[in-house]
């Protein structure tokens, strides 16, 4: 292959990906590498992606081919891609399906065609305490039992296994979504949905679906549950998330309302539609008495799990979920990125990728709003910087997040956007106070009744206040289609997840087709401002182009 000098990718022999921004080809190439390579870093001028054995399953499993994935390297190449790459992604590829979950009668089958796959199994302690006997070179019998737990054991030794063993059908249960002019499934989530369930197959019925916050996950629950047509059981992440799921249904489906529960510390009604929160699942008094209420997985004839904003998911669940691989289960999440590292855990126990969608592509076509970010780097003052080197790791990252001279720069955008609806988001409650005490705007934190956080959503919705502060609680499910700037004053630590969460806030497309505004204060040459390099990693996955200014830049 000849040298291709107007090419933007540099394939490395240490399956790293070097992307050039500046040229005309950029735009493409990332989009083409995105369901097959993670970025790992991504400053100015060349983005780093990497291309990881899970990475290459979770395309296989999306539909994406090796061959798909070799000829975006090759043809998006400057320089001639190494061959142990290419090879490796034959490789990797190939394994997706080379083990098997089958059923046959009331056993369960790991099947391969490779028999040496089974010796290496049966050789490793890990795995073999999972299996019951050798039926031929090519077929071994499985606890039905363990099922979730020999799919961990064998991804860990580069093995993943298609869990073609099919589900328990769980209660029946007649679901239909009421679609009218107003409401119409977008063609993105009905494919969502299709891939999800795979015609019905063994093949579907387990897996994650990626898309934007305000692309509508919850609208691809609701129609997947329309699809199964049995019990449901809803696992979300907090009571706000709760409520705007009894919401959706009782709107957006033909339900009787008394299908529909709500499992929380204020209510327990197990209905065959049931909505709780990770923190009652994983809900026990002391770290060495059982899980009061896990039961509620598994004594109810459920047909459908769906697991909410599943990169959150908490390892109780994850422990659990190993147990019930015979119950179909549906995860929805932002991003597949987990700050503990258990990207591998989401594959094998709630399922592979099965749907993802860039959400500049979703911008374009009108379903997000088109969002500007900027960070903003704002100087501390000499007293600060003096008490700032002489602290330890912990208090430098707090002191340069509390940075006082963060509030200025927060005056001036709240001035530059008067009139707008203005989310001011942040993770240290003395300077969120601080905020509310000098804008008098009003604040929510962990802290604030249920019932006073319903009211100032109601009243930021309708324009009634213009301006809210939100501690982390802000994170996640808070429906506010017309919000449309979002200030991060500070956050946790490098969290891409939590940057996703933040920038949904406000994507949701504007009654007025008008530009959202993600801004970030930033401490300049701080741990602030390291952290900060992290989160960008997720916006600029997602294609969007992320501005740093001076503070002084920042004008009325």
């Amino acid at each position: 292959m000849a040298v291709q000098p107007d090419n933007p990718l540099i394939v490395q022999s240490d399956h790293t990906v070097l992307l050039e921004v500046d040229g005309p080809r950029f735009a493409a190439a990332r989009d083409a590498l995105a369901p097959f390579a993670e970025l790992v870093k991504s400053p100015e001028h060349i983005h780093t992606y990497r291309v990881t054995p899970l990475s290459i399953w979770n395309a296989s499993a999306a539909g994406h081919s090796a061959a798909q994935m070799k000829e975006t390297l090759v043809g998006f190449a400057k320089y001639p891609v190494p061959q142990n790459v290419l090879r490796d992604i034959d490789d990797y590829a190939s394994r997706y399906g080379r083990v098997r979950l089958e059923r046959s009668g009331d056993k369960l089958v790991l099947r391969t065609d490779d028999p040496a796959v089974l010796v290496e199994a049966w050789a490793t302690s890990t795995v073999r305490k999972y299996l019951l006997t050798a039926r031929s070179e090519t077929e071994t019998l499985v606890d039905p039992g363990m099922r979730g737990h020999v799919k961990q054991a064998m991804i860990r030794i580069g093995h993943p296994i298609e869990d073609l063993a099919g589900y328990v059908e769980g209660g029946a249960l007649e679901i239909e979504l009421d679609q009218d002019e107003d409401f119409r499934l977008r063609a993105y989530q009905e494919a969502a949905v299709d891939a999800f369930w795979a015609g019905g197959s063994a093949r579907g019925g387990s897996g994650v679906v990626v898309l934007p916050c305000g692309a509508g996950k919850t609208i691809v629950g609701m129609a997947a549950m329309a699809r199964v047509n049995r019990k449901t059981l809803i696992l979300t992440t907090n009571l706000t998330a709760v409520q705007q799921w009894q919401r959706e249904l009782a709107e957006k489906c033909v339900l009787d309302p008394e299908d529909i529960g709500e499992y929380t510390g204020q209510r327990k009604d197990i209905r065959p539609i049931t909505v709780t929160t990770y923190q009652i699942m994983t809900y026990r008094r002391s770290r060495t008495e059982p899980f009061l209420h896990l039961g509620l997985f598994c004594d109810h004839d459920w047909g459908l799990i769906i697991y909410d904003e599943v990169h959150l998911l908490p390892a109780p669940v994850f422990r659990f979920t190993a147990e019930l691989q015979a119950t179909r289960r549906l995860g929805l999440t932002a991003t597949l990125v987990r700050e503990d590292g258990r990207e591998d855990e989401v594959f094998t126990l709630i399922g592979p990728k099965r749907y993802d969608v860039p959400w500049k592509l979703l911008e374009r076509q009108g379903f997000i709003a088109p969002a500007t970010c900027t960070e903003v780097r704002v100087p501390m003052d000499e007293d600060q910087r003096m008490f700032y080197a002489g602290a330890n790791r912990r208090e430098k990252f707090r002191v340069s997040s509390e940075n006082r001279n963060k509030l200025d720069t927060l005056m001036r955008l709240l001035k530059r956007h008067e009139g707008q609806l203005v989310l001011v988001i942040g993770q240290y409650l003395r300077q969120l106070r601080r905020i509310a005490q000098v804008t008098g705007a009003p604040i929510i934190t962990g802290k604030t009744k249920n019932e006073e956080r319903a009211v100032l959503y109601e009243q930021f919705r309708t324009g009634e206040i213009r301006q809210l502060i939100v501690s982390k609680v802000g994170n996640f499910a808070i429906d506010l289609p017309d919000a449309s700037v979002l200030i991060q004053v500070s956050g946790t630590f490098g969290s891409r997840q939590e940057e996703a969460q933040r920038l949904g806030r406000i994507l949701r497309p504007k009654a007025d087709n008008g530009h959202a505004h993600f801004y970030s204060l930033v401490t300049r040459d701080t741990l602030d401002q390291d952290y900060a390099q992290n989160r960008q990693l997720f916006l600029t996955e997602q294609g969007y182009t992320y501005m740093i200014v001076d503070d002084s830049e920042v004008l009325v």
